[in-house]
């Protein structure tokens, strides 16, 4: 039955593999359950926002395994949800109070909409498999920076500085410690080619994680959000009570009175979330081996659909957009290459329901030496870049790389890497290698640059 669906042979990996790396990816993104009600409990209801994203993630996460046949999971997105909470409900309409999230919510259902009419079109999927090789590299070799870069600040091994941007954190603190032993254990491990490397890795930095908070290196502060990673029971039945507080709370009503702001609010969201996510397929295809030799990613389009689907359900039970995680590589880097270390990740989310003590224990300098370890992964994709042949193919993929860690966005990263592709084949009297499809895409990121040029005027 599950060679049937998976194909697992002919991809060349098998039940164990696929189950390992499953559980890997799934415990490299479990931070979402943590962080996704934090953000957004501060305009919603936190106990509505938490089975919202567990359900919503399982169902998009089933439907990326079981029909696309990708090992990419899905949950709603960081910086889409801090988008949402802060900037459109507290500051775009903190008039309307308690109701804002109404709003945001129903931006989050039509977008939703949208992409599940363009991936029927196959709009998404013309774009990804126009974006050129090189540049496609560049995007998986940026992605690797900025993973990495997201797994150094969540162990406060890279911290922020006044005067440098970034500097160095405090050697003294466990977290940071931790994180490098961590990285260290999985780099050993895989040298000796040992299963499961990256999820010992995680674990093995929690469990000394938990003894140096019993010694007391670690010492928690519920102030100052350091939490006990200790977890406070194993059964924690969560109340379903909370989905009436966010499921089905829609305001079509006062987004035809104000369309011009809605619009301007639904085009952020589907402008981050469709150049993140394209981003985020490239990435995790490229180093799953599942791209063919001419750059082009088979059934992309059922991708996208997951996608879609996930941010039109979440939306209706209350979370912000549901897309595709950049976390997948870390079960990749396990060996995972198909929809069954989806479905495993997809399950775990619905257990999650059940044992959240557990997985909410699980600090982030726990899951961050995978993070840095699966970015020297995908940075690998660096070697694949031909530098020589085309300068557009080497300014575009060089700003994807440079751009994405750099101001902490995939979508930015693509965006200038486009944006340089196309004005440098213009410019080089190449226009006939710019496709239509890349002609589009070009014209949405200027409308994008115009956006932001006006809102810093």
């Amino acid at each position: 039955m599950l060679e049937k669906t998976f194909k697992l042979k002919e991809h060349g990996t098998n039940v164990k593999t696929e189950v390992i790396a499953g559980i890997t990816t799934f415990l490299a993104m479990a931070y979402i359950l943590a962080v996704n009600p934090n953000i957004l409990g501060t305009v919603m209801n936190q106990d509505g926002v938490f089975i919202a994203t567990c359900l919503a993630s399982a169902v998009a996460t089933f439907v990326m395994g079981l029909w696309a046949n990708y090992p990419i999971v899905l949950s709603a997105g960081l910086g889409l949800n801090a988008y949402f909470a802060y900037t459109v409900c507290l500051t775009e309409l903190s008039d309307m109070g308690a109701n804002a999230f109404t709003v945001a919510l129903t931006a989050v259902f039509v977008e939703g909409v949208i992409f599940i009419v363009i991936s029927i079109f196959k709009v998404r999927e013309q774009i990804i498999n126009g974006i050129p090789q090189n540049v496609k590299y560049g995007i998986t070799a940026g992605i690797g920076l900025f993973i990495a870069f997201i797994g150094l600040k969540g162990a406060n091994v890279t911290i922020a500085s006044d005067s440098t941007l970034v500097d160095l954190g405090d050697f003294s603190r466990p977290d940071v410690v931790l994180c490098l032993v961590g990285l260290l254990i999985i780099v050993i491990l895989s040298h000796y080619h040992v299963k499961g490397s990256v999820l010992i890795g995680i674990i093995t930095t929690w469990i000394l994680g938990i003894i140096a908070e019993k010694i007391g290196w670690y010492v928690v502060d519920v102030e100052a959000g350091v939490y006990s990673l200790i977890p406070s029971g194993v059964v924690s039945v969560s109340s379903f009570s909370g989905l009436k507080e966010t499921a089905f709370h829609f305001n079509f009503a006062w987004a035809g009175e104000h369309i011009i702001q809605f619009i301007a609010i639904l085009f952020s969201f589907l402008f981050v979330d469709l150049f993140d996510t394209v981003g985020t397929v490239v990435g995790v295809a490229d180093k799953a081996k599942l791209l063919k030799e001419d750059g082009t990613l088979p059934r992309v389009g059922r991708v996208f659909m997951a996608d879609a689907i996930g941010t039109v359900l979440g939306a209706a039970l209350g979370t912000s957009t549901v897309t595709s995680f950049v976390e997948s590589s870390a079960g990749v880097a396990e060996g995972g290459k198909t929809g069954l270390t989806a479905c495993v990740s997809g399950l775990l989310f619905i257990v999650a329901l059940l044992f959240s003590p557990v997985f909410l224990a699980i600090p982030s300098f726990a899951t961050s030496p995978a993070l840095i370890y699966v970015g020297m992964l995908m940075l690998t994709s660096i070697t694949k870049i031909d530098f020589e042949a085309d300068a557009a193919d080497a300014i575009g993929a060089y700003l994807a790389v440079l751009i994405m860690p750099l101001t902490y966005s995939i979508s930015n990263g693509i965006m200038f890497a486009v944006v340089s592709w196309v004005i440098v084949k213009v410019c080089t009297k190449k226009a006939k290698d710019v496709s239509p499809v890349m002609w589009v895409v070009f014209v949405l990121f200027a409308l994008r640059i115009a956006s932001l040029v006006t809102n810093f005027s």
